[in-house]
This record gives structure tokens, C-alpha cells and sequence, in this order.
């Protein structure tokens, strides 16, 4: 579900689940990653890209090849987290973007993530179609 305004720094929310802690009911590490990854996809539909018509249309999809996470403080069973997506640079075949994990006003999660435009029947880059090129140029944060 979609929060927080439109532009540059998109925020959705999520609720904390059982079947995202461990038997203390804090959330498990790799758990994080979903909650990022759903941002992420929640934001270019928020642009208008549908994940789905690329690949259908052109052939391309959207893939993580780096990501450094800093932990700081643990999210527990039914905090509502918010986690934004900010661009920071886009190329011809890869985006870069920083995302934070929040409960209210304390940072839990910081990350740094690159993502790349593929082929996808060889996986190898391949240049991200124009139109999705300026919408993110235009988020972009200096």
C-alpha cells in the first residue's frame, strides 16, 4: 500500500508478520530484502512500468547485482515499517538507488542497491528503454 507523496522519495508501508520473524518474534535478516525488493516494485508501478509488459513487450527485466545493507536496530511481530526508495543515479543498463527501513522516526535499515536492465533470455544488460530512462532521471537526487 502506497504512503507519503509522490517524487523522488516514494514511501509504501508494511505490517510485520509472523512469517517474517524468528521464534523471538524480531524480524529475520534475509526478510528485509522482501520488504525492500516489494518497494522497489511498488514504486515503478507507481511510475507506470509494469515489470510484466517489459518482459512481454521488450524482452527486458530489472535484476539486483549489488546491495550493501546496514543493519541498525531490529523491527518486530506488527510494527508497520516504512520503507522508501530514492534514485540516486541512472544509466543506459543500470539504476542506483538508496532505501531505508523505518518504524516511525527511527531508521532500522539502510541500503544501498543497483539494479540492472537485462535481456531476458540471455541475462546479459541491455539498455533500458528511453521513456523508463527519463522518468527516472527525473526522480533523480543530487
Amino acid at each position: 500500500m502506497t504512503a507519503g507523496e509522490s517524487g523522488p522519495n516514494e514511501t509504501f508501508r508494511y505490517r510485520v508478520y509472523w512469517e517474517d520473524t524468528d521464534a523471538g518474534g524480531v524480524v529475520y535478516h534475509a526478510r528485509y530484502l522482501q520488504f525492500l525488493e516489494r518497494a522497489r516494485s511498488d514504486w515503478l508501478a507507481s511510475l507506470g512500468v509494469s515489470q510484466t509488459e517489459l518482459r512481454r513487450d521488450t524482452g527486458l527485466i530489472f535484476a539486483v547485482t549489488r546491495m550493501e545493507i546496514d543493519f541498525r536496530k531490529p523491527a518486530r511481530l506488527e510494527d508497520e515499517l516504512a520503507v522508501s526508495v530514492r534514485v540516486q543515479a541512472v544509466g543506459r543498463a543500470r539504476m542506483d538507488f538508496t532505501q531505508q527501513i523505518r518504524r516511525g522516526d527511527e531508521l532500522l535499515i539502510e541500503a544501498a542497491v543497483r539494479a540492472a536492465c537485462l535481456d531476458a533470455e540471455r541475462f546479459a544488460p541491455a539498455r533500458m528503454p528511453e521513456e523508463i530512462q527519463e522518468k527516472l532521471r527525473a526522480l533523480t537526487v543530487s
